[in-house]
């Protein structure tokens, strides 16, 4: 093989000059010999550097005069005025070292060395420039009409082979024989020649030897390592395919084909910069926290919702953290201080935009799936409230979201104690609360919207939704019931005539929306489910409860945000002109899952059925048994979820353990945690990723699970607060922008920015996730039926010893008799044995031995 210094020696010509970096490093000298210049520096000479030295473009320096000499005294003294910012700076140890007074800079109008001006570096070179040989006119005009591109054919030359060493590597690189050859011989009896064969089926297992397997083994002899590799490349043309088209219709053609057209590039591009992180961050970075600065009690947040169309605008209500027996000694002083739900926008993180008044402290709330306007919450004295901030929609739309600060908040802000105008402006009073004798006892745990495509009546029976919006709720609560509301009038509660003309005559507030006047104090449950306990007068009580259809309301944000349409204030609202409740021309909806699951209290998880049936005794109506009790949790369950990619799995939490469940198996969870060091307090699912959720722990950590990853542990965990986390609330607004809304005990509402990796699913996540509940179910089907074989074989193995046991009491009495007399003789003949060795009975000498024994 040739040596290194043959194959990298010069071969002539140019290379092109680097341009300058940023950081102004010392370049390196582009050697020119073609040229007859040595040693030439690329610089940016700036406008300012050129009225400096004298070599403006076009004025001092032109195509026919396009250098400048300067002296290096002006450089030197360059460098001692602007230091590092002169643009002669990435050159000043060539400067500092030249030998001459004058320097020469030339301008570089083509931009052949990648800059404006380079300097040539040493005398010879100045001299060469500029005393260049004449060249002859016939010459100059040749040159004007030949291009510098063209390229001369030379024919090849034949030259003697030289040997370089490379018969030998092929010598070395040809495989050769290397162990000896093995000849085998197999003979046969010529008589067997010929012979007719015959074959017969056996079975192999039963015949000794019959067979032999031959299995394939890892044999270290015969494992070659490689420890060196050869790759050889060729040069080959450039095969390229051309075609030509009228050029506006083939732009239009490529636009249609490559791009969407109606693509947002402004948006796109924000998004972008809105990332953080590259694709192998896995850490929640913190965008932004709230807290109430101007509320002096001491509260927590109970519940976290964010809205549902606009950018950067998230409600929670807050709870006063005391226990029962103090709420009962500070009733006087709670009874002064509004119970609240704000409305916090990224814009402002300390004033709330919106705060909603409560009779007392919410426990939850949701808003409406059909109009965002529309908020039901659960108190903790068991009243469900509604609002409705059409009035607001205007107000709370045109906040400027981001980082920086709206000018209306900043011209206008609104504290809690400036003057009744502003207060008016920033508290917002409910429309309608429930009744308190009809409604629930206690605590309101968990609130939802049925959906808008069906409706049920008293007896549970399902129907198609005639409005065509939500105009049903569910509620649980800790005083042991299940509650279905209708937020439509109900004609066979209409009061009479007498008592309607009472109540026109009471003024309402001009505040107060009349949207749910008719619902004011007088709003009853449609249906109400105790949970059984069976053969006990004691009921199960309810935390948490999942429908069937509550996969849908995640597709609900899209629908939305498809619409982009809220009702604003003067504009017509459904809910003002809905019918009543009892209308008879519903269509029956068949084949309707009216099961749900419900999460309790004790740690269980019931799955139950909300279609009401008739005692036969009383003729009342009353809930039906749970269909499955399971006790899995050790602990309350605040986490009754199904997931967002498949509508029959169910994530539920409580205590310090995990389960998820698939609707239709009844055997067990699909998968059950251990427990955990830490007490879990809230959960949800991922809304992108199939196989991730979030838990949060009583100590501030968050465990996040991803079940393609790890199924025993959480793969990660990441410190959140210094305290509980009480709420969990993740949200997508774009593809490339994710948060989750955290919320503790303290009262602080913490949203975080999820990593590219928890953020976008894996090449088919979704499928993977199936294939592995599928294969769950399996193992719970095969762990069943080996159940029941087990079972099978302790009933046999029971019966066989009911069989020997009888057998013994089942001999004749003839058969015992017999028995017993030959005990009996066996006995008497052991006893004169006995005698005779001791002594005590001489044997007669005329006895023979046999007549002895």
């Amino acid at each position: 093989m040739a040596p290194k210094s043959q194959k990298q020696k010069s071969t002539g010509g140019y290379k092109r000059a680097k341009p300058i970096l940023p950081d102004r490093e010392e370049v390196e000298p582009v050697t020119m010999e073609s040229m007859g210049h040595p040693e030439i520096y690329p610089l940016v000479l700036t406008t300012q550097t050129q009225e400096i030295f004298n070599c403006r473009i076009d004025e001092d320096v032109t195509d026919e005069k396009p250098y400048k000499l300067i002296k290096k005294e002006d450089i030197l003294a360059d460098f001692k005025n602007r230091a590092a910012v002169s643009d002669f700076y990435p050159v000043k140890k060539v400067i500092q070292e030249y030998p001459g007074d004058d320097l020469l800079v030339v301008y570089d109008k083509d931009f052949r060395y990648g800059l404006n001006f380079y300097l040539i570096g040493t005398e010879e070179g100045k001299e060469n420039y500029l005393n260049r040989p004449e060249v002859p006119e016939e010459q100059e005009e040749y040159k004007e009409h030949t291009s510098e591109d063209l390229y001369i054919y030379k024919p090849p030359i034949s030259k003697p082979w030289v040997s370089l060493g490379s018969e030998k590597e092929i010598d070395e690189e040809s495989v050769k024989e290397s162990a000896k050859q093995i000849t085998y011989m197999i003979s046969r009896k010529r008589s067997e020649f010929g012979a007719p064969v015959k074959f017969r089926d056996q079975n192999a297992s039963s015949v000794k030897d019959a067979y032999i397997e031959c299995t394939a083994y890892p044999d270290k002899n015969f494992i070659v390592k490689q420890l060196e590799k050869d790759v050889g490349m060729q040069v080959v043309p450039k095969v390229k395919d051309t075609s030509t088209q009228t050029r506006c219709v083939e732009i239009a053609l490529q636009q249609n084909e490559i791009m969407n057209t109606f693509i947002d590039d402004w948006k796109c591009l924000a998004e972008e910069e809105g990332t953080f992180g590259d694709k192998t961050d896995t850490h929640l970075k913190e965008y932004q926290s709230f807290t109430d600065l101007h509320n002096l009690t001491e509260n927590m947040v109970t519940s976290v919702s964010w809205h549902p169309t606009i950018y950067g605008l998230i409600a929670v209500s807050v709870a006063v953290r005391l226990s029962l027996e103090d709420r009962v000694h500070f009733s006087g002083k709670l009874l002064l201080q509004p119970s609240l739900i704000l409305f916090w926008s990224f814009s402002d993180p300390i004033h709330p935009q919106l705060m909603l008044e409560s009779p007392d402290d919410i426990f939850c709330f949701k808003f409406c799936p059909s109009d965002p306007n529309i908020i039901a919450g659960g108190c903790i004295n068991g009243q469900i409230v509604l609002w409705d901030i059409t009035a607001h929609a205007d107000r709370i739309e045109n906040i400027k979201t981001g980082g920086s600060r709206s000018k209306k908040a900043t011209l206008k802000p609104m504290f809690l104690l400036e003057p009744d105008s502003n207060k008016e402006a920033m508290y917002i009073r409910h429309c309608a609360v429930s009744s308190i004798e009809n409604g629930h006892k206690k605590v309101i745990t968990d609130i939802h919207w049925l959906s808008d495509t069906f409706e049920i009546n008293r007896m549970g029976s399902v129907f198609e939704n005639r409005n065509g919006i939500c105009c049903q709720l569910v509620t649980c609560s800790a005083d042991c019931t299940i509650c279905f509301w209708d937020i439509r009038s109900q004609k066979a509660l209409t009061p009479p005539p007498i008592e309607k003309k009472k109540e026109e005559s009471i003024e309402i507030p001009f505040d107060v929306p009349s949207t749910f006047l008719h619902l004011d104090l007088s709003w009853k449950p449609l249906i109400k489910i105790r949970l059984s306990k069976g053969e006990t007068s004691l009921d199960h009580c309810p935390t948490k409860i999942s429908l069937s259809e509550d996969h849908l309301l995640y597709k609900a944000q899209d629908k939305i945000l498809a619409q982009s349409k809220v009702v604003k204030a003067g504009e017509m609202n459904p809910y003002h002109n809905l019918e009543g409740a009892l209308a008879n021309n519903l269509k029956p909806i068949e084949d309707f899952c009216t099961k749900f699951f419900v999460g309790t209290e004790e740690g269980g998880v019931i799955y139950t059925d909300w279609k009401m049936e008739r005692d036969p005794e009383t003729g009342r109506l009353m809930a039906k048994k749970p269909v499955s009790l399971y006790a899995v949790h050790d602990g309350a369950v605040h986490t009754v979820q199904r997931s967002p990619f498949y509508k029959d799995i169910i994530l539920t939490i409580g205590g310090w353990n995990l389960a998820i469940w698939k609707e239709g198996i009844t055997t067990g969870p699909l998968l059950q945690s251990c427990c955990a060091p830490k007490r879990y307090t809230a959960g949800h699912w991922s809304l992108t990723r199939p196989g991730v959720f979030y838990i949060g722990r009583e100590d501030g950590y968050m465990d996040i699970w991803d079940l393609l990853e790890k199924t025993h542990e959480p793969a990660q965990s990441q410190n959140i607060c210094i305290t509980m986390i009480t709420y969990i609330k993740p949200w997508t607004f774009t593809a490339k922008q994710q948060f989750i809304a955290i919320a503790d005990y303290y009262g602080t509402l913490h949203i975080l920015e999820i990593p590219w990796t928890l953020s976008h699913p894996s090449t088919n996540e979704a499928s993977s996730m199936s294939y592995y509940f599928e294969r769950e179910v399996k193992h719970l089907e095969y762990v069943e039926q080996r159940k029941k074989i087990r079972e099978q074989e302790k009933k046999e193995m029971e019966l066989e010893l009911e069989k020997k046991k009888t057998k013994t009491y089942q001999k004749s009495k003839e058969q015992m008799e017999a028995e017993l007399k030959a005990d009996y003789d066996n006995y008497l003949e052991l006893e004169k044995n006995t005698l005779i060795n001791l002594g005590l009975i001489k044997v007669p000498e005329t006895m023979s031995f046999m007549e002895l024994m």
